[in-house]
């Protein structure tokens, strides 16, 4: 499979990623445990998207996006338009897996503060799990071109279930991967601060945090199943697909903080979420009979969300109960026994 993926490149994206970590780890272990506020989560979503956006500008520039060749200047305009537009498309489909997280938050009612080392976590969980996702797609796609159809035709049909399930509320206690989750975990009653292991009555458990910890990196896996399939309709390079996707991951735990609070004023953002996968496949489905250009795609998938979001602003949200769901634990307390 063809690749943009020369030693220099990988060694800048490995470069940018360490750092990157090394960054959030040590500002999060000098912060501790605390509430993320709405400034500190806007603060840092800007910092990732700029990352970002730094990292797609060296690329570009080593393809030779400078240079006078115009073969080169070609070549890194469009692998430079296919990161932003994949990173695009995983941002757009990981706010789905925001509002998700937040009900987890909600049912098992996690502190606060002990929530942004969760999401950490369960974050770099999900990047470990989608990187071999990624190659394990990327070499499909190199053997068997026919898959591409497999994966169109799979995200046409996730989108008309999003489409379909997005006035319905979501029941968690009814989830497969809880109930799996539950059957293979002795969970302790209530929290025992930042712990993921305590000691009842002499005997270990886990406590409800490790449990959510679990949770979330399943479930990032499970909406993966969606967002994947899609970057390949946009590129088939590993190299783009594995980066932009990293890069969009990296800033899920801020932006869950800066749009926890929002979910009701987007209600509509589903719909268009829906829109996109479906615009995606279809791209898929055409790719050996009319190759929609990556402009268009990066076009028509912003313009799909940022209607959506302005319709959401404009349209008041049906009446209805908000998917809170019921405890399953005596988790209010964030402490636990000894």
């Amino acid at each position: 499979m063809e690749t943009i993926g020369t030693p220099l490149l990988w060694g800048t994206f490995a470069a940018f990623f360490v750092v990157a970590l090394f960054v959030d780890f040590f500002v999060m272990n000098r912060q501790g445990a605390h509430k993320v506020s709405m400034k500190e989560a806007a603060i840092w979503s800007v910092i990732w998207v700029i990352t970002s956006f730094v990292f797609v500008g060296v690329m570009w520039w080593e393809l030779g996006g400078l240079g006078t060749d115009q073969a080169m200047k070609t070549l890194a305009d469009t692998k430079a338009l296919e990161f932003i537009t994949g990173y695009l498309v995983e941002k757009a489909l990981a706010v789905d897996n925001i509002f998700v997280f937040l009900m987890i938050f909600t049912y098992f009612a996690v502190p606060a503060e002990h929530q942004k080392r969760v999401l950490m976590i369960g974050i770099l969980l999900a990047l470990v799990l989608r990187a071999g996702m990624i190659l394990i797609g990327a070499w499909l796609v190199s053997q068997f071109h026919w898959i591409l159809y497999i994966f169109g035709a799979f995200l046409i049909y996730t989108g008309f279930k999003m489409w379909r399930a997005s006035d319905e509320e979501p029941d968690l206690e009814s989830s497969p991967v809880l109930k799996w989750v539950k059957k293979r975990f002795a969970i302790a009653p209530n929290y025992d601060g930042e712990r993921f292991f305590t000691h009842i009555n002499g005997i270990k458990m886990a406590t409800p945090l490790l449990l959510v910890v679990v949770l979330i990196g399943i479930i990032d896996v499970v909406f993966a199943v969606d967002s994947i399939p899609a970057i390949f309709a946009i590129t088939t390079d590993p190299f783009i697909v594995l980066t932009s996707n990293v890069f969009a991951i990296l800033g899920l735990r801020a932006m869950y903080f800066l749009l926890a609070g929002m979910q009701e004023r987007f209600h509509l953002l589903p719909y268009g979420l829906a829109l996109v996968l479906v615009f995606i496949g279809s791209k898929m489905l055409l790719i050996d009979i009319y190759k929609i250009p990556i402009v268009w795609s990066l076009s028509v998938t912003f313009g799909i969300l940022v209607l959506t979001m302005i319709l959401s602003l404009i349209i008041k949200p049906k009446e209805g109960v908000h998917p809170h769901g019921a405890f399953p634990f005596d988790a209010k307390k964030d402490k636990g026994e000894e």
